[in-house]
């Protein structure tokens, strides 16, 4: 590990907005397994009074990497708090460092695998989640998608009534399945739009105006930027959306994109 990631950690650990809980703070064996249980984190239920002081919404960004889209919207937005999380300690000292440099009262970071997200968030303490250029998993896993019906059912634990979920994405396959998913569970469509620069005025005036490095990165390519908002409210199981979401079709439909490894999508 190089020294300039080693200085970065050591720095990590003397900001105040950034938690960075270890894994067996979370997880515990079963008794008489080899099973591992999710436990609550003591922050569970308590951001509001612990890390921020007080009672004012609270917003997530899953997959925040360096945190520059949740420094923009907390310093748009002074009276909501924002929290970024990721699982890469590297990529949140850029975050957290700018948010401490700059005493920013309404930002705070967590370093967790977003699997682990509802350890830490209680019933109803979070106002709305934002996924900014989630890895679209192409070839990966469907349960690995941030919009899944599995992380709906984890998001679920947390958000509040009608809360809102934004997905904004380079990823037409990944905008496509969302839609899917949100069709097969009947969950209200309040935003959809497949290019925001294109048609500005069928979004958010903060979704043109606040731009993520991977997004102006995309933007270079050529690649258009979609976005949508919905609500996860309901009861029961998530239903996956099956042959409704032609996989092959938008998978075609992708193009030359770049995932969050950086890595050329094979054809």
């Amino acid at each position: 590990m190089g020294h300039g990631k080693l200085k970065k950690f050591a720095e990590n650990e003397t900001f105040r907005c950034l938690l960075q809980p270890d894994a067996s703070a979370i997880l515990a064996k079963e008794p008489g397994s080899k099973e591992l249980r999710l436990n609550s984190h003591p922050i569970k239920g308590c951001w509001g009074a612990d890390m921020f002081g007080n009672n004012n919404p609270i917003v997530l960004e899953l997959g925040c990497g360096k945190g520059d889209y949740t420094i923009a919207l907390a310093l748009r937005n002074p009276d909501i708090n924002y929290i970024g999380v990721d699982i890469k300690g590297a990529r949140l000292w850029k975050g957290a460092k700018y948010a401490t440099e700059n005493a920013l009262p309404n930002v705070a970071f967590l370093r967790t695998r977003i699997e682990f997200i509802d350890a830490f968030f209680g019933p109803e303490e979070v106002t709305e989640i934002w996924l900014t250029f989630s890895d679209p998993q192409l070839r990966g896993s469907e349960n690995a998608r941030l919009s899944s019906p599995l992380f709906l059912a984890r998001y679920r634990n947390f958000l509040r009534p009608c809360g809102v979920v934004h997905l904004k994405t380079d990823s037409r396959y990944l905008y496509e399945y969302t839609q899917a998913v949100c069709k097969a569970n009947d969950l209200k469509i309040i935003v959809s739009e497949t290019d925001v620069y294109k048609n500005p005025s069928a979004v958010p005036e903060e979704i043109t105006q606040v731009q993520t490095f991977y997004e102006k990165m995309f933007l270079e390519m050529g690649l258009p930027i979609t976005y949508m908002a919905f609500q996860i409210g309901h009861e029961g199981p998530y239903a996956y959306p099956g042959e409704a979401f032609d996989h092959e079709k938008w998978l075609e439909a992708e193009g030359p994109r770049r995932s969050f490894s950086h890595q050329p999508t094979k054809r």
